[in-house]
């Protein structure tokens, strides 16, 4: 089993920053990809930023160049430095963890979610 606990979701004006902290523990497998996923009220969960413990990354068109994701491997942590922060960033954050197992089967995992808030 696998828990995700995020921290660092609050209120901010538009243009500002917040930085999203999520720590994983539990069984983690040695490959697995870590990210952010956000929900909207009344819009579908989407994915923000992942990344593998190599560094390989992907983002969500609407966040390159203001995301910025990182992990530290070795604290299993994931992190999402978001700058430039507009009201449509408003959304309730998900930290993810998918791993394999060692008989091939798949895991997900998630967080309970921290809010964050841009106003106008």
């Amino acid at each position: 089993q696998v828990q995700l606990v995020e921290s660092g979701g609050g209120l901010v004006q538009a243009g500002g920053s917040l930085r999203l902290s999520c720590v994983a523990s539990g069984n983690i497998a040695s490959v697995n990809r870590m990210g952010w996923y956000r929900q909207a009220p009344g819009e579908q969960r989407e994915l923000v930023a992942s990344m593998f413990r190599d560094g390989n990354a992907r983002y969500a068109d609407s966040v390159k160049g203001r995301f910025t994701i990182s992990r530290d491997n070795d604290k299993n942590t994931v992190y999402l430095q978001m700058n430039s922060l507009r009201p449509e960033d408003t959304a309730v954050y998900f930290c993810n963890l998918f791993q394999w197992g060692t008989d091939d089967s798949n895991f997900n995992y998630w967080g309970q979610g921290t809010q964050v808030t841009v106003s106008s």
